[in-house]
Formats: structure tokens, sequence, C-alpha cells
């Protein structure tokens, strides 16, 4: 079965089990967790570089086992048939732009929500209201050293995983293969792809929006949505110039 896995979907699973268990070894020598290095951060944090754009996808929690083992198992159930179906370099272009794409999504959720999480902090820390915890931020902004502070600060916004590269190859799966029957666990009644990849995205708009309002799961759901909605603007563009390849269908 391993040797039938094509090259592409094969390696990027080798890529990110060798990244989590270097995750593991790694902080002893570097002197700090690897995440602060390779883990997407805010622009506008210290920690913040450009590479990080490509390298968080292929970082996982070493908390536990689950957040990779399911990327994985996902991209190793339905990247085999998108990368028989596109070609292993255009599928390869895919997937990095499905979590690049994931990755800039939230970046603009960070920026549009930093502050009022940097004024509940500040509020929090100091015993005070949102009023006062919010100006005493615009009096941080004015001068170089707050300024400073705050970058270093924005370091806390971090996040790792391939989930929105994943979820960019589910939604292809659901666009190509429409009508194909998949089981969900613990439900032993078969569901279109297409009704799948819906439902997936409605429930993480949902649950990131409620984490708009506050609720977090500590979860990049937007993240999720950005790999999708890259994942399609790329597959509408291939189907509109028709170069697409062959096998499949977009509906």
């Amino acid at each position: 079965m391993w040797a039938q896995i094509p090259p592409v979907t094969k390696n990027l699973i080798i890529i990110n089990f060798i990244v989590w268990l270097a995750m593991f070894i790694l902080p002893r020598h570097l002197g700090g967790d690897l995440t602060d290095f390779a883990g997407l951060h805010y622009f506008r944090a210290s920690d913040f570089n450009p590479v990080q754009l490509i390298t968080y996808m292929f970082m996982h929690s070493t908390g536990n086992i689950a957040h990779i083992f399911f990327n994985m198992f996902s991209l190793w159930m339905f990247g085999m048939t998108l990368e028989r179906t596109m070609g292993s370099p255009r599928f390869l272009f895919y997937y990095l732009s499905c979590g690049i794409g994931a990755a800039l999504v939230q970046e603009l959720i960070w920026a549009l929500t930093w502050e009022d999480s940097f004024v509940k902090m500040i509020a929090a820390s100091y015993h005070i209201d949102f009023p006062e915890a919010r100006e005493a931020l615009g009096q941080m902004m004015l001068s170089e050293q707050g300024r400073q502070t705050i970058s270093k600060s924005l370091d806390i916004f971090v996040t790792i995983g391939a989930s929105g590269a994943v979820y960019g190859v589910l939604l292809a799966f659901g666009m190509l293969f429409p009508n194909a029957p998949l089981y969900l666990f613990f439900i032993p009644v078969p569901i279109k792809a297409k009704w799948m990849v819906i439902g997936m995205g409605v429930i993480e708009l949902l649950i990131g929006l409620s984490e708009a309002r506050g609720v977090s799961d500590g979860v990049a759901h937007f993240a999720h949505l950005g790999g999708m909605i890259f994942g399609f603007l790329i597959l509408w563009y291939w189907k509109k110039k028709g170069t697409f390849g062959h096998g499949g269908g977009i509906y």
C-alpha cells in the first residue's frame, strides 16, 4: 500500500512526520521551541518571518498525536486521488498554495482582531475596564518602546499545522468527485463528498464567528476556511482557462 502512494503525497507525509519528531528533539539544542522560529506569527510580531508562511504547515502539536494523525490521514486518503488526477507538479502547487492562502487569511483575521485581544489582556492584567485598557494601548503605540513591547507581546499569536492545506485538498475532492460516497466516524450512512465539504465549510465558519465573539477553542478555523477559499479560486481559474487536466469534473 505504501508503494502505491504517489510521490508528492508520500513525501509530504514523510516530511510532516520528520518535522514533528524534530519538534521533540531540536528545542534542547536550539534553546527554544521550534514553533518560535517556524510557526506562523502575526506579521507585526517580533518573531515573524515571511518563510513562516510555508514552514508552519509542516509543523504540528507535540501535545498529542491526534493533530498530525488526522491531517496526514486526510492527506493520504484524498491526496492520492487528487495527485493522480492533477498530476504531481500541479498537486504540489495546489497544496502549497492552499497552505499559504490559509496563512494569509489567518494574518488578516489577526489584523482585524489583535487590538481587541490585546485590550482584554491589558484589562485582565491590570484589573481595569476596557475603555481604560484601550486608552493605555493607544498611549503605548505613541512611543517606540511601547511599540516594541506590543510587537514582542504579539508573539502570542501563532499557529501551526497542515489543516489549511488539507482543507484545500478536501475542497478539491468534493468539487472533482462530488458524488463520491464518504463515511464519517461513527456514522454508518455514506455522505456525498459535496455535502460533506459544504457542511465542513459551514461548521468552520460558524465556529470562527463564535471565536470572533470571544469564544475560542484554540483552533485556527478561519485558516481552514482560507485553505478552502484559495483552493476554490485556483480550481475555478484552471477550469476557466481550460487547463485543469484529465479526470474529474467541477460542479
